[in-house]
């Protein structure tokens, strides 16, 4: 499959049904969607349908993007863009296996993702979305240049909005 985003370290690809298994074990991490407002799937079929689902390629010709290591092709998790047509705005997400959480993947990942966003896709502005407990997510959307912007109710818990406007 071709690739979409390539950094140092990471490749990006579009997901597929094939990566139902490993999107089952992402959430299946109760860490890791601890701060998502999202469950679990039920069993693999039911990431697979899902997968099947996604329509935001064929809609938007962007998305999350399947995160995969270069050394190795290990699907570390998934990174991208996703447009709301309610509230006309794009947002940057990202969610990774915990084993290869504070490596800078994330961070990475989400540099990538927001270049791309910016310079190749043409958005003017991309917001990011966080638990305000969630510190590690919080950091990342700092790191990569963008600043809070307001509060928000994240799923009955305390969030914040980031965004970052292209000059």
């Amino acid at each position: 499959m071709d690739m979409i985003i390539a950094t140092q370290r990471l490749n990006f690809r579009q997901l597929t049904q094939a990566d139902a298994e490993n999107f089952y074990l992402l959430n299946a991490d109760p860490e890791v969607i601890r701060y998502t407002g999202d469950g679990a799937f039920a069993d693999i079929e039911a990431a697979r349908k899902f997968l099947e689902g996604y329509d935001h390629y064929e809609k938007y010709g962007f998305g999350r993007w399947a995160v995969i290591r270069k050394e190795d092709n290990e699907f570390l998790g998934w990174c991208g863009l996703k447009y709301t047509p309610e509230t006309d705005e794009y947002d940057i997400g990202f969610r990774f296996f915990r084993k290869y959480w504070n490596q800078g993947y994330a961070t990475e990942a989400a540099q990538a993702c927001l270049d791309y966003g910016l310079n190749d896709l043409g958005m003017k502005t991309i917001i990011g979305r966080a638990m305000k407990a969630n510190t590690a997510s919080v950091k990342v959307l700092e790191k990569i240049g963008m600043t809070y912007w307001k509060p928000m109710d994240f799923h009955g818990d305390e969030g914040v909005v980031y965004r970052i406007e292209k000059s």
